[in-house]
């Protein structure tokens, strides 16, 4: 259309006007063209897009699951990945039913966590964080479904239902908050019926601190904003899941 308004004006406008006009038109079509698509969801991830979402695979090789919508770490400062595997879940499938929540209505969910382990991270590291979190519940604010801090450096991994009530399976000094739900244990994903693909972020986060300094009764967002300057890598098993 800015391309065309000009011609309409020639009556009205000298040559060298109409030509300066037509030629901002254009960039200006071009710089939108590029704007557009530097926001659109790509099908193939760059490196430095992997960097970004700092997402391990739960094999040997790192590499990023592709996610539309919403990444709860990229506003935050770019940190390396490292490993993070599991026996329970995979990257890029959806969660079995044993850790879907049985809590909150999920057919056949148990609210069991997962076996999780993780190598390869900074040698400065003194402590951990696990956590589970789904951006796209409905809430306005995402939900915490898991919540462990202060994990000593020397653990690498948590056994199959570490977070279950009163666990006694998570290393000593760990401190587990109450989550979204209230409750200081593990509540499994239950996305509600017709909202489409949840995608679940189940992350271990490496501290340059060996106490992040939040209590038990902290919410998951403050332990994120106590954290944030101490983070110093970040590894993630991301699964979709929805309910239908």
């Amino acid at each position: 259309m800015t391309i065309t308004e000009p011609a309409m004006m020639s009556d009205r406008l000298p040559r060298r006007v109409i030509r300066v006009l037509a030629i901002s038109g254009c960039a200006g079509l071009l710089a939108t063209s590029a704007a557009y698509g530097a926001d659109r969801p790509s099908a193939k991830p760059s490196a430095s897009g992997a960097a970004a979402q700092t997402v391990a695979l739960t094999t040997e090789t790192k590499g990023a699951h592709h996610v539309p919508g919403p990444n709860p770490y990229q506003y935050l400062p770019r940190v390396p990945s490292f490993h993070v595997g599991s026996t329970t879940v995979k990257n890029g499938r959806p969660l079995p039913p044993d850790q879907q929540s049985g809590v909150f209505g999920a057919p056949g969910g148990k609210d069991v966590s997962p076996e999780l382990s993780w190598w390869g991270f900074p040698k400065a590291t003194k402590s951990f964080v696990v956590t589970m979190y789904d951006p796209q519940a409905p809430t306005g604010s995402g939900f915490w479904h898991w919540v462990v801090t202060d994990i000593p450096a020397n653990t690498t991994s948590l056994p199959l239902n570490a977070g279950a009530p009163n666990s006694t399976a998570l290393p000593a000094g760990a401190i587990e908050l109450g989550g979204d739900a209230g409750m200081h244990r593990y509540i499994g994903g239950a996305p509600p019926k017709g909202s489409g693909l949840h995608y679940y972020y189940i992350t271990i986060t490496a501290l340059d601190v060996p106490k992040s300094g939040v209590t038990a009764d902290a919410s998951g967002a403050l332990l994120g904003f106590s954290i944030s300057g101490h983070t110093i890598a970040r590894a993630t098993i991301i699964c979709p899941t929805q309910l239908r």
